[in-house]
């Protein structure tokens, strides 16, 4: 090693480190060095782009993203921070290629260089749709987008809410649509559809229609209407974004999605209850035809009408088929006015007779009042003369009471529950009437078996059993039981 050169230890290993003679380059402590590395990076790529494939994506707490940029030879590590992370109109995931813009730097305290990322855009149409599937696949696989998810639209909705912009087109039409077909109350909550902060005010406003309470200020909608016209994949993209996606699959509000026009399909018509190829055929979705309507009410009403006059009308026809088939009231009352005349002829006659009867008897009658006195004293001597003995009136009293006895015993002996008490029973049915024949025994479901000391319930067979047979009777008198004898 020559004299000239730095490193010349021409005297050995050393213990303690000296300066030559004529050394004037002091040593360099290591943040000095890890500084003058890092201006000359920044000065040297202060602004690059680069593309390659994510990977390592990781949200920090603080809202800052850490994430790595790879090809097939080199990895070159990333930070994106908070604020820029934010407005981001993708979520950034692993495998996604994109191009990066921003500066390199160093980070000290790892001897490392990165690449502070200032904005980031999906490598192509490819990328882009790779990232919608890929999106579409992990939401899918959450169940957002299952049929059983969808519910049915009103039918005739109060009030309707849209979220569209304003200022569109798309508007105009869904007003229009709706005042030919079925003028409804339509509440429209102004939002940006594309663009950086869309996809958060489409999410806040389907949020916020869902939030309304029922009777308020502004009158909570039946049914949401979300639309934009048609774009590119770019121009639609707020409406494949997550927070969107979640918004109207959490919505407690029925949505139609009509995003784009017939070709175009977004992630927002997925979750949607129902989607519309276009913002014109949303309204007709949403409401019906107010003539067709009225027609059918029309119709309805006329049906009505027949059916409920078409009895009065058979009743008519069959009282006037009876009617014609009755004989004439005078036929009727013919025989009657004609017997009612001779019973008013004999009635007529009769009296006449009577009268004339009744003069000759008063006529041969000789009242007087030395008759109507002797009668009288008579009557009052015959009176005088009856005596009545109290035997005369107690011996039918009594001989009553012994009758009356006897039928009061006879009732007792034939009372139809006085055999219970001997082993018989009695068979009611449903309504606790006594049963007398197997054929109306067998048409009652349950019948009632009464005994001495109470009811039990039997369900009647199929077949009926053949009843035993009775000794022949015999024609000797039976003994004397006691029962009084009624002749």
């Amino acid at each position: 090693m020559t004299r000239n050169s730095p490193y010349d230890d021409s005297n050995g290993d050393r213990l303690v480190a000296t300066s030559a003679a004529g050394d004037n380059s002091a040593p360099l402590s290591i943040t000095e060095i890890s500084q003058a590395l890092k201006r000359t990076v920044e000065d040297r790529f202060g602004f690059v782009r680069v593309r390659g494939e994510l990977s390592g994506v990781k949200r920090a707490a603080s809202g800052h993203v850490y994430l790595a940029l790879k090809d097939e030879k080199a990895v070159l590590d990333g930070v994106m921070w908070k604020g820029t992370a934010a407005r981001l109109p993708f979520r950034p995931e692993d495998g996604l290629e994109v191009v990066a813009s921003g500066k390199l730097t160093t980070y000290p305290g790892r001897s490392k260089y990165q690449i502070v990322i200032e904005r980031m855009e999906i490598a192509g149409e490819g990328a882009l749709l790779a990232l919608l599937e890929k999106t579409k696949a992990r939401l899918e696989a959450e169940g957002l987008f299952a049929p059983e998810r969808k519910r049915a639209l009103p039918f005739a909705p109060r009030v309707i809410g849209v979220v569209t912009s304003p200022t569109g087109a798309v508007i105009r039409d869904i007003l229009h649509r709706l005042e030919d077909r079925f003028p409804s109350h339509v509440v429209v909550w102004p939002v940006l559809v594309q663009g950086e902060g869309a996809a958060k005010q489409v999410a806040e406003a389907v949020r916020g229609f869902g939030a309304l309470p029922e009777g308020g200020t502004v009158p909570r909608p039946d049914l949401l209407i979300v639309a934009r016209g048609g774009g590119s994949i770019e121009d639609l993209w707020s409406f494949n974004e997550e927070i969107v996606v979640r918004a109207v699959a959490e919505s407690p509000i029925p949505v139609i999605s009509a995003v784009g026009h017939e070709t175009d399909t977004t992630l927002c018509d997925y979750a949607a209850d129902r989607r519309a190829p276009t913002p014109t055929a949303a309204a007709e979705i949403a409401v019906p035809v107010l003539r067709d309507l009225v027609a059918t009410l029309d119709d309805y009403a006329l049906r009505q009408r027949k059916v409920v006059m078409r009895p009065v009308e058979l009743g008519r026809e069959r009282l006037a088929a009876r009617a014609d088939r009755l004989p004439a009231p005078e036929q009727l009352l013919q025989p009657q006015a004609q017997k009612l005349d001779d019973l008013g002829e004999r009635l007529r006659r009769g009296l006449v007779d009577r009268a004339a009867r009744g003069r000759e008897k008063l006529a041969d009658l000789r009242l007087s009042p030395a008759i109507l006195r002797s009668n009288l004293r008579d009557a009052k001597q015959r009176l005088a003369a009856a005596r009545l003995a109290p035997a005369l009136v107690e011996r039918p009293i009594a001989e009553g009471r012994e009758r009356l006895a006897a039928l009061a015993r006879l009732a007792e002996q034939l009372h139809p529950e006085k055999p219970l008490s001997r082993g018989y029973a009695m068979v009611l049915d449903g309504a606790g009437k006594a049963v007398t024949s197997a054929a109306a025994a067998a048409r009652e479901p349950v019948l009632g078996i009464k005994f001495a000391d109470g009811t039990v319930q039997a369900v009647p067979g199929d077949t009926p059993r053949k009843a035993p047979k009775r000794a022949p009777k015999s024609d000797k008198p039976k003994p004397d039981d006691g029962q009084a004898k009624l002749l």
